[in-house]
């Protein structure tokens, strides 16, 4: 097996997790590649330029024609050391998130806290007179503030997990997320200020998430239900059809066995991971049609 069919087999069977951390590193190389390019040939603006198309703007009038950007802001990166660092916070603090919630409240919560955090940015920027000169020219980049929500999130739903670190021991993560807080949102504001306000709108909505699950409610599932929805409406339909026909051969009716479990175990995978809202109709149909029988 080559490594892109590897790429792809782990891409396909891998976790929310690990597809997030695909497709920044994914968008991350292409830039790369754009700015090679762009060296080679003498068009020494074309990778900026795509980062300007797909970064957040602060000005309300250019995101209104690009309003795309409130998503694809949060899967750019340009420095290697900008990646590096967001996608192992994400990788770090997204293990923890899915130890004890599904990889449904994973994506809803990262894109959630994205858009919080653009919006934030974009919202102050224009707000408050200092950015005046700056809101025409000023764009936002990264994931961070969707890593902030989940941060924060998962701090508000454990908050006293304690996590080993070297040289420091054992710390509570309310309080790693505090300090994690502090300082790359805080400290030293007067430097890349518009990220750090954009951190700061994901950790509203990570605060917000966190104690919401807390308390029992789920305020991404709007959101999961929308994903599914278009997932379900772009992809092949399911043919789960059963049907009753007698198999001409013990051949045929064991391979009709084994197609028939395979898919209810398929139906009740889902279920585990996403409840059963997450089934499609002919999936539901299917489930009931199975418990009939054994009732």
């Amino acid at each position: 097996m080559s490594v892109i069919d590897e790429l792809k087999t782990s891409f396909k069977t891998g976790s929310v997790l690990t597809r997030l951390i695909y497709v920044n590193t994914g968008v991350f190389l292409v830039i790369k590649i754009l700015e090679m390019i762009a060296v080679l040939s003498g068009q020494t603006t074309l990778a900026t330029d795509v980062i300007s198309y797909l970064a957040i703007p602060a000005s309300f009038d250019l995101l209104r024609s690009r309003p795309w950007t409130i998503i694809t802001y949060m899967f750019l990166h340009q420095g290697f050391i900008h990646i590096l660092f967001n996608m192992l916070w994400l990788y770090w603090f997204g293990k923890i998130f899915l130890d004890f919630l599904d990889q449904r409240k994973l994506l809803s919560l990262y894109l959630m806290g994205g858009v919080a955090g653009g919006l934030l940015y974009v919202a102050v920027y224009n707000i408050f007179p200092v950015f005046a000169g700056l809101v025409n020219g000023s764009i936002c980049l990264g994931a961070s503030a969707a890593i902030m929500a989940i941060i924060v999130a998962v701090a508000v739903y454990m908050p006293d997990l304690e996590l080993y670190l070297l040289f420091f021991g054992r710390v509570k993560l309310k309080y790693l997320a505090l300090i994690t807080f502090f300082v790359v949102s805080i400290f030293d504001f007067s430097v890349n200020t518009g990220g750090k306000i954009s951190h700061i709108g994901g950790a509203l909505m990570g605060l917000a998430y966190g104690y919401g699950i807390k308390n029992g409610r789920d305020i991404g599932a709007w959101l999961n239900k929308t994903i599914d929805f278009f997932v379900t409406l772009f992809r092949p339909r399911s043919k789960l059809k059963v049907t009753y026909k007698k198999p001409k051969t013990d051949i045929e009716y064991n391979t009709m066995k084994r197609e028939h479990q395979s898919a209810i175990d398929h139906i009740l995978d889902k279920i585990s991971k996403g409840g059963y809202e997450s089934l499609t109709k002919e999936e539901k149909e299917l489930l009931f049609r199975e418990s009939q029988k054994k009732n």
